[in-house]
């Protein structure tokens, strides 16, 4: 699996997920079955959450879930193409990831997948604005939910990133960032 991911730190001390790469690309409409089979190659992994030290599993619905939840077919644009490219980041995502809060199932259909609830973490990647010479302009910072479904072997699975937003207040310079 090669990636171009590096976690940095901003000014102001928190972490960020650097994605350098934008490897779905389109004006218009994300191929989700492009991104659906970019993310079977996680299936299987763990990462653990370096705050907490949970682990976070990657179960086969996530490729499913990621590409064709309801949440994702809404998204249109910018942030479509934010939460594709996010798919890069996911193991750097998890890791940073922090203000754990637990939550009730909400539909019947879930009792059997997440037996336990679920848990949102918060987190953050940036994606590189290139100008017309293709060389990096500045870096968009989103901040995204990511929302894990704690299941009934006890163990928390990655299910799905949602409530992508742009802090426009981040918008940095590649020069501004330190490793």
């Amino acid at each position: 699996m090669d990636r171009n991911v590096n976690v940095i730190t901003d000014l102001k001390g928190n972490k960020i997920v650097l994605i350098n790469d934008i490897i779905f690309k389109g004006k218009r409409n994300v191929n989700w079955k492009d991104v659906e089979q970019y993310l079977r190659q996680y299936v299987g992994e763990f990462y653990a959450i370096t705050d907490t030290k949970k682990i976070v599993f990657i179960g086969s619905d996530l490729p499913d879930e990621y590409s064709n939840s309801n949440y994702t077919h809404k998204l249109k644009g910018a942030s479509a193409n934010a939460k594709a490219n996010a798919a890069q980041g996911l193991p750097e995502m998890i890791g940073i990831a922090t203000g754990k809060q637990y939550e009730e199932n909400r539909k019947n259909k879930h009792s059997q997948d997440a037996k336990y609830g679920w848990y949102r973490y918060e987190s953050r990647f940036a994606l590189p604005v290139f100008d017309e010479n293709r060389e990096v302009e500045r870096y968009n910072v989103f901040h995204v939910l990511m929302l894990m479904r704690y299941a009934k072997d006890g163990k928390l699975y990655l299910y799905d990133i949602i409530a992508i937003k742009k802090e426009t207040s981040n918008l940095f310079q590649s020069e501004d960032l330190t490793q």
